[in-house]
């Protein structure tokens, strides 16, 4: 019983995602019905010492990279670098290679630092401008596009700032640059995986004489690349982001040492930080700011005009994303504290290796809750000690297990109700019967490249 109650809360909680409801409202919901289905009495302190504490540890760690993160897209968005990073980018890849060039410029975006659905807003119309001309069907856009922005780069490549490859680090005291060997080859997989099959699924398309299909919905004008930056310099903050995280990384170790004290004379006594977990999110939070910095330099004459409205979006398109993910977070801790979560997790203890079980244990739950940053924090959450643990006694080192937990939650997290989802199929005016199958496939490889990952490590030691 006590198991069926934690699927009850779970299917609920993907039902509503799914229907288009908000998680910030339906998480605290979800969590505490099966609270009440437990413990009737405990539903109260099961919010406020849990469900709560869980969400705010999640916002006062990760608040910062969300929003910054948002900033610094918008900035290349209303400086112009976006449109000139994709113009430039096709001109060289070549316009008759539509599917490269999209994947291309979304892995350059967010490999930069961009977030993913910014990135969603930015390329589509570059991306529908090339498929009409081609003459390539519309439906095969959000499949591109997510093999571009939600795949590799987000949490694959050592070193991306985006939140998927930083969450481990607080769990583990690793680096986003973990496992370098590790991420490069799990990545080159998708890559190229992922272009077989999307060309394949072109081919097919044209032997059955589908071309781009008429559409109305959300199609953007033709875009005419006039006046567009320098490309070197467009794309100069995405390289002063990458170029700071590495040198920060390194810096701030050697700055502050294991821990810092804040003894301020406002404070009754010193305030003790531990750098040690927080080093990855600090550099990161520091390579955004020089990014941010490098575009006002740059391009402060075409941000001015539109700065006030666009950082106010950006800030708001932030909070979403961090109160969604935040929910999950508190939902998660309070269901790792039921009974029936332990059912699962002395389940998934029966899986012998500590990769293979930290994967399944990721995916799974990312899949369940329609999030790679949600569903891995659960995961970890409730289950990061008992995986250290097994490792330690393997011998397998923590980088080796940021880097399956990173690229693992990015794979089944891709299931219908997730939010990116939604969104890439809304901006391109397609319906999940349209476009799913393909997003489905794309970033499910993701999920065979973890264990291929997982199998080259346990054959050859390297990482």
């Amino acid at each position: 019983m006590s198991l069926v109650v934690v699927l009850l809360a779970l299917g609920l909680l993907i039902f509503v995602a799914y229907r288009g409801h908000s998680v910030i409202l339906f998480a605290p919901v979800a969590a505490l019905l099966a609270v009440l289905l437990t413990e009737p009495a405990l539903v109260g302190p099961a919010y406020a010492s849990v469900f709560m504490d869980k969400m705010v540890q999640f916002i006062k760690l990760y608040f910062p990279v969300f929003m910054l993160g948002a900033l610094f897209g918008k900035l290349i968005e209303l400086s112009g670098f976006a449109k000139a990073i994709v113009a430039s980018t096709i001109e060289l890849v070549g316009r008759q290679r539509a599917i490269l060039s999209i994947v291309l410029v979304c892995a350059a975006l967010t490999y930069g630092g961009v977030s993913l659905f910014v990135v969603v807003f930015a390329v589509y119309p570059f991306a529908a401008e090339l498929f009409r001309h081609l003459d390539i069907p519309k439906r095969l856009i959000p499949g591109t596009i997510a093999l571009g922005a939600f795949s590799f780069t987000m949490d694959s490549l050592p070193g991306t700032p985006q939140i998927q490859n930083i969450i481990p680090t607080t769990f583990f005291s690793t680096t986003t640059w973990a496992a370098p060997w590790l991420g490069v080859i799990g990545a080159t997989l998708i890559l190229v995986a992922g272009l077989v099959y999307l060309e394949w699924r072109r081919a097919a398309a044209a032997r059955a004489g589908e071309g781009y299909g008429t559409h109305t919905l959300n199609e953007p004008p033709p875009f005419v690349a006039t006046n567009l930056p320098n490309p070197w310099l467009a794309i100069s903050p995405l390289v002063m982001v990458g170029v700071c995280n590495k040198l920060f990384t390194s810096w701030i170790p050697a700055l502050y040492g294991k821990s810092v004290a804040v003894a301020l004379p406002g404070l009754a006594h010193p305030v003790t930080t531990e750098v040690g977990p927080l080093v990855a999110v600090w550099a990161v939070e520091a390579a955004l700011l020089a990014g941010i910095a490098t575009v006002l330099v740059f391009a402060w004459r075409s941000v001015a005009e539109h700065f006030v409205e666009g950082s106010k979006s950006a800030v708001a398109g932030s909070l979403l994303a961090a109160m969604n993910t935040a929910s999950e977070y508190g939902f998660g801790g309070v269901i790792a504290a039921l009974p029936g979560f332990l059912v699962v997790a002395d389940a998934l203890r029966a899986v012998p290796n500590p990769l293979v079980n930290e994967a399944v244990s990721v995916t799974a739950l990312a899949g369940i809750t329609g999030s790679a940053s949600g569903g891995m924090s659960i995961a970890l959450a409730a289950m990061a000690d008992q995986f250290m643990a097994a490792a330690q006694a393997a011998h397998i080192p923590m980088e080796v297990l940021h880097r399956v937990a990173a690229m693992a939650s990015g794979g089944m997290d891709t299931l219908p109700h997730n939010g990116a989802v939604i969104t890439l199929l809304a901006v391109s005016g397609l319906t999940h019967r349209q476009s799913y199958g393909d997003i489905f496939a794309v970033t499910c490889l993701k999920t065979l490249a973890v264990f291929a990952v997982i199998a080259f490590y346990l054959a050859t030691g390297l990482y």
